[in-house]
């Protein structure tokens, strides 16, 4: 399995996409995870940024580090978000190693922190992710914000 920021594939933009939607998407945003994908291809910022995993040119997983992931915490940068293992290569750590990764790719940007929402219970903890405070949705209801320090923390990569 290797990761690689998507751009460094862009053979596998279509199949990336697809992977991204399925996942995360609804029937109507199939296009704005196209739109997204596609311009984090063409910008130098440093995020928006898709990473997938490939294994004998299969996707395996993604994740990706954007600017923002929730909009009540705008003061908040970088996201990881869109973290997916594909069910049959669950288990194998890898899920650890797209943590690292992310973490290690944020930090060669400058940044000292990465910050992610999430509804999950005990996943990020695992990780030394801490639940710092909560968010709210556009739906008024809370939701979980993480963050990690992008120093290495003893994380297997």
């Amino acid at each position: 399995m290797r990761i690689f920021e998507l751009k460094e594939r862009k053979d596998l933009i279509e199949e990336a996409v697809h992977v991204f939607w399925k996942q995360w998407g609804s029937d109507d945003s199939y296009l704005f995870y196209k739109d997204c994908m596609l311009r984090s291809c063409e910008t130098e910022a440093d995020v928006p940024r898709f990473y997938i995993a490939v294994e004998q040119e299969n996707i395996i997983g993604t994740f990706a580090l954007l600017r923002n992931d929730l909009n009540s915490r705008q003061d908040l940068t970088p996201w990881l978000a869109c973290l997916f293992v594909h069910p049959s290569y669950r288990g194998m750590e890898i899920g650890s190693r797209f943590l690292q990764y992310a973490l290690d790719q944020a930090a060669s940007k400058g940044y000292e922190n990465v910050y992610l929402a999430t509804d999950l219970e005990g996943y990020y903890e695992k990780y030394q992710w801490n639940h710092s405070t909560d968010g709210y949705g556009l739906d008024g209801n809370p939701i979980k914000v993480y963050v990690q320090s992008t120093e290495r923390q003893g994380i297997d990569s």
